[in-house]
């Protein structure tokens, strides 16, 4: 065991009489350095035999156990110059009463500070008498188990008031016996009771709430163990009563601050109540410090947010207490905290109004204070909800692209701003809008967290309206002539034009056909309309039909009206031209745009109104073949009840000889019909009809 150890094991004393005697000899527990100082003799003058014949003077009797063999020494050194210490050894294994003579025994006269005796392996002699200058004596062969008693005596006069301490230290290879430096016996150290004192030289300080307090030493025994097993703690007011055992405190008492208390601490072998090493004892002083605490009152501050009317408060912030090893509770009424009902049961996250909750402070040791904790909120964060207008995007006229940083919610400086699309989100700082200066969305809101320094926040409602595009109500598509000039008017109300064509007036003029834009400004928007001027569609002439010398022309398309001309300077709203004569012609037509008209040559043909097939050469035939490169002819023969009697086609190069089937059609008048495509732009469709008459001789 370390000498620290023995040192707190045998303090020194100066006034300790119960050891003196065989009897009620000290224990020696472990090899560490004993320091003591002798006083008188015990309660016999013991007969001592040996080298010691006067008698005993300031005496002390040790007991010690081997605890592993080998060979024992000790040096004794006084610190007085007047000591003069005599020593005897007796055993192996004697009882007090009957010791016989010892086996080691040392009077010899050396004085002065450092006249050191005692055991040795150099010296060989065993006794040595009164007078001798010889310190030492031969060294002991001890054996495990053996014990030994050392009666140690300051040879000063009978009388003489002398006490010099000295100081014992062990040598050689044996160790002594002790249960505090054996592992499988003390497996953890022991814990001094209290907390170190401002002076470490001096005891522990056990902490009491109020001085003078009934206190119960059996409270600290369980700490000082540790969970050593086999051993006991006894509390005692002086350091002798501790080191012997005696008068040990057994009931709470009143204990002050000014005291020295000391606790004694032993082992008791469970299977040999005789065992030597029951008789060790450790001891240790401790004093009691007044620890009662001063609970402070303070203030907190948190956070109203968006004027809920409560706030989360973190109770633990609040520093009721500075000092350390202290519990809190925490509890909404003084009147909960003294029944300790409806204690605060998450103190960092406590939801509140306004108002004030108290605390418990309480120290490991009991002592107590409480403290009221006032609950306040921070200045408000103050917003204003807001309308931000912006111009639509031409893309997509039901949104525009808006600055939510523009809005203007609040005065307050040293605020920060986030957007949100949901008040909730606002709330939990989720799904934040990523691009606030650009936000495109149509009308509706978002919302704006705002928040300052404390970190409080205020949430504002922000309005967004899209500001639809402003038109020209005037300015309307067109139709004119493809060869015609117009005007177009964007009319008037706007603060800007902006033309395709580059004009920058309301009205432009000498426009064509095509397509046009023009940029109209209204405030800060620009609307972008377009407007086209149309070629009016021209009038189609689908069909032209000649009787004879009517011609009937049908026109399609356009805009009806139509007007008819054979010379396109006298016009009449009638389709039928009649009494044409023979030969080519030119048919105009235009519609209501009175446009350029279009035109459709046509021919009258030289009409032939009777054949006679007899093979004369004369009139045998109706030919139609110089016709024959027009699309899709067709030349056909009815009889007078519209039965079709005679196809001329490719085959028969458009020609009839009055013969229907091989035979020769009966002598009589025949109608017929020749219609064809014009090879024009329109494949226009002629149709020729008349009558014939047939003359056959046969």
């Amino acid at each position: 065991m370390k000498k620290t150890l023995l040192f707190i094991l045998f303090c020194i004393s100066q006034s300790l009489f119960s050891q003196a005697d065989c009897s009620t000899a000290l224990t020696v527990c472990g090899n560490s350095t004993i320091n003591y100082g002798p006083t008188g003799i015990g309660a016999v003058n013991e007969s001592l035999g040996g080298c010691l014949t006067t008698g005993e003077h300031n005496s002390i009797w040790y007991k010690l156990t081997i605890a592993t063999s080998g060979t024992l020494t000790f040096n004794l050194v006084p610190n007085d110059p007047d000591a003069d210490y005599d020593w005897a050894i007796y055993g192996p294994n004697v009882a007090c009463g009957s010791l016989g003579a010892p086996i080691r025994c040392n009077a010899a006269t050396v004085l002065g500070v450092g006249a050191s005796t005692g055991l040795n392996m150099t010296s060989t002699i065993t006794n040595a008498a009164g007078g001798s200058l010889t310190p030492y004596c031969q060294y002991l062969d001890v054996v495990a188990g053996q014990t030994y008693y050392l009666y140690i005596d300051n040879w000063v006069g009978a009388g003489a008031s002398t006490v010099a301490p000295f100081s014992l230290t062990w040598g050689g290879t044996a160790t002594l016996a002790s249960p505090f430096t054996n592992p499988a016996l003390q497996p953890n150290p022991f814990v001094a009771p209290g907390v170190p004192a401002a002076n470490p030289a001096d005891p522990k300080e056990v902490i009491i709430c109020v001085s003078p307090a009934v206190f119960d030493f059996n409270t600290l025994t369980a700490g000082i163990l540790n969970g050593n097993p086999n051993f006991v703690i006894s509390y005692h007011t002086t350091q002798n009563d501790a080191l012997a055992g005696t008068n040990p405190i057994t009931a709470p008492i009143t204990v002050n601050t000014t005291t020295v208390y000391y606790y004694s601490i032993r082992y008791q072998d469970p299977v040999n109540p005789t065992n030597p090493i029951n008789f060790c004892r450790q001891i240790g002083p401790f004093k009691f410090k007044q620890g009662n605490i001063n609970a402070l009152d303070k203030t907190l501050l948190a956070c109203n947010n968006n004027k809920t009317g409560t706030a989360v408060f973190n109770l633990t912030s609040a520093a009721v207490f500075t000092g350390p090893n202290v519990t809190i509770k925490y509890y909404p009424t003084m009147a909960n905290l003294n029944a300790g009902t409806l204690e605060i049961t998450n103190p960092t996250q406590y939801v509140s109004a306004g108002g004030v909750i108290y605390a418990l402070v309480k120290t490991a040791e009991g002592c107590s204070d409480t403290a009221a904790i006032t609950l306040n909120f921070y200045p408000e964060v103050v917003v204003n909800d807001a309308v931000l207008r912006f111009c639509a995007l031409q893309q997509n006229l039901v949104t525009a692209a808006f600055n939510l940083t523009t809005a203007n919610v609040t005065l307050q400086t040293g605020i920060t701003k986030k957007y949100y699309k949901s008040l909730q989100d606002a709330i939990n700082g989720t799904n934040e809008i990523s691009t606030p200066a650009a936000y495109i969305a149509p009308s509706g809101v978002v919302y704006i967290k705002v928040t300052d320094g404390n970190g409080c926040y205020a949430v504002a409602k922000v309005t967004l309206e899209v500001i639809p595009p402003v038109y020209s109500a005037i300015l309307k598509d067109k139709i004119i002539c493809i060869e015609d000039k117009t005007t177009l008017d964007a009319g008037v109300g706007f603060d800007g034009y902006e033309w395709s064509t580059g004009a920058t007036t309301q009205i432009i003029t000498n426009v064509g056909v095509g397509t046009y834009w023009v940029k109209l400004k209204t405030g800060e928007c620009i609307s972008y309309q377009t407007v086209k001027v149309y070629a009016s569609e021209q009038p189609v002439v689908t069909s032209v039909e000649i009787s004879n010398t009517t011609v009937t022309v049908n026109v399609n398309g356009g805009n009806a009206p139509y007007k008819y001309s054979m010379d396109n300077i006298n016009w009449q709203d009638s389709n039928v031209f009649n009494n044409i004569s023979r030969g080519d012609h030119v048919i105009y037509v235009k519609d209501s745009y009175d446009c350029e008209p279009i035109t459709v040559n046509i021919v009258v043909p030289n009409l032939i109104n009777v054949i006679t097939p007899n093979g004369d050469g004369i009139n045998d035939i109706i030919d139609y073949s110089a016709l024959g490169h027009k699309q899709n002819l067709v030349f056909n023969i009815f009889d007078r009840y519209g039965n079709k009697i005679f196809q001329a086609d490719k085959l028969n190069n458009y020609k009839w000889d009055g013969t229907s089937g091989g035979k020769k059609v009966p002598t009589g008048n025949y109608w017929y019909s020749v219609i064809w495509n014009e090879n024009d732009q329109k494949n226009t469709l002629f149709k020729y009809t008349g009558w014939v008459m047939v003359k056959n001789r046969e």
